[in-house]
């Protein structure tokens, strides 16, 4: 338990339908994360919502790539033993061409120190 820190070649990625429901995820995300696909699949995404996350900024995530447009940002992720981890998300709406639902595919890196630390002081002035 505590942190994990990525390594510079982790690369995660999901991507869940227009509820947050995870669809599909990488190896290294269920790696990183500590679960298996099959315990991720049919999830909402917030299984890795870590409580120090402001509402507020997953409120501009979801008001973001509703309105068709990409989303960036740093998120601190719970693992499944109760530990975290910090990346910096890409999330891309996009179109299900068999269904023309919209799926939101969320890439996620390894941020520096500097970055999580300037996340961790705006994230205190967030509700």
């Amino acid at each position: 338990m505590g942190e994990y820190v990525l390594k510079s070649d982790d690369f995660l990625v999901s991507q869940t339908d227009e509820k947050g429901i995870i669809l599909f995820a990488n190896d290294d995300f269920c790696k990183i994360a500590g679960y298996t696909l099959e315990e991720l699949v049919g999830k909402n995404h917030n299984i890795v919502r870590h409580p120090d996350m402001p509402k507020a900024a997953f409120k501009d995530l979801w008001r973001t790539v509703q309105r068709g447009e990409v989303w960036t940002g740093y998120v601190k992720n719970k693992t499944k033993d109760g530990g975290y981890y910090w990346v910096f998300a890409t999330v891309y709406p996009m179109k299900d061409p068999a269904t023309k639902k919209t799926l939101y595919m969320s890439c996620r890196r390894k941020p520096s120190e500097a970055e999580i630390e300037a996340a961790e002081k705006l994230y205190k002035t967030l509700d």
